[in-house]
């Protein structure tokens, strides 16, 4: 069995060959229930996330969550990712689900914004000053044009560290003091908020929202009026309609209706659905994380088909 450390994951999971075996499992698709919550006290949780392809590959993520973290100077989210063979269960390689984790999630934004977004977009205003949102950062910039990158946090410090790192990586990346809209192309949050930080009034025409950071139903990171006033696609019908807050609570509060939602990524992925459909369109992507994400990295990262 192979193991594979966090440099070890990043260096197999290069931006376009993850975008490619993403969307390769978005289009044809694998058994994936949706993952086993389990509240470990306060805020807390232990995630299982499995998925299979029959006669391919199985892989399981375990994952703790301890938003408390941050006051400790650790990351949020602490993962393993174990890929075996379906046919015999042998294990073929234990990968750092934390990499994995941070780079198939931006990948998977990213791979939605190429529809999502206006092509020409060159102003990314990211949420959040974790692992996360500097993967966030690193792979629009893989796939659009962008002239400014601009962080925000509750945390000034944490948003300008972030900017530092990015910026000695060649982004153009700056620390700013507030999370307003304004002038940003594309909006990426990266939060464990459970109130809104974006809020429908202020979004210009023409801005794309990626909603990542929100996992659970009391999390969000939006107001009803943003999702209300967007072409709003989600990752996964299952996963959105059971733990994505941003659109629960604009449905439990009256601000949209179930079928609001226009589009999972995979109708748009196969072309049954459309992305954005004219430049002066809102558009958001709502993710909380698909379990054949987790393969198809974990797969590409493994050197395996199938």
């Amino acid at each position: 069995m192979r193991e594979l450390d966090q440099a070890a994951v990043a260096a197999a999971l290069p931006w376009p060959a993850l975008m490619e075996a993403l969307a390769r499992m978005f289009r044809q698709g694998c058994d994936s229930p949706l993952r086993h919550r389990h509240l470990l006290g306060d805020d807390a949780s232990l995630l299982l996330m499995p998925a299979w392809t029959a006669g391919g590959y199985t892989g399981v993520k375990i994952v703790h969550v301890n938003p408390a973290n941050t006051s400790r100077r650790l990351p949020a989210v602490h993962a393993a990712y174990l890929l075996s063979s379906a046919v015999t269960g042998a294990p073929i390689a234990l990968l750092d689900g934390g990499e994995l984790t941070d780079r198939r999630t931006a990948a998977t934004s990213v791979l939605a914004a190429r529809h999502l977004a206006r092509p020409d977009s060159r102003r990314l205003l990211v949420l959040g000053s974790g692992k996360v949102a500097g993967a966030l950062a690193e792979a629009y910039a893989s796939a659009f044009p962008l002239t400014e990158v601009m962080i925000w946090s509750r945390g000034q410090d944490n948003a300008t560290a972030l900017a530092r790192k990015l910026a000695a990586h060649g982004l153009p990346a700056r620390a700013v003091a507030s999370p307003d809209p304004a002038g940003a192309d594309i909006v990426a949050c990266a939060t464990l908020s459970t109130e809104p930080l974006l809020r429908g009034a202020d979004l210009a025409p023409g801005t794309h929202l990626d909603l990542v950071g929100a996992f659970r139903a009391h999390m969000r990171e939006s107001d009803g009026a943003a999702m209300a006033r967007a072409r709003l696609v989600v990752d996964t019908y299952a996963g959105a309609l059971a733990e994505a807050g941003d659109v629960l609570r604009a449905i439990e509060e009256g601000a949209i209706t179930r079928d609001h939602i226009a589009a999972e990524l995979a109708e748009i992925l196969r072309g049954e659905k459309t992305g954005r459909q004219d430049p002066e369109q809102i558009t958001a992507f709502k993710s909380v994380g698909w379990a054949g994400e987790d393969l198809a990295a974990a797969m590409l990262a493994a050197g395996v088909t199938g």
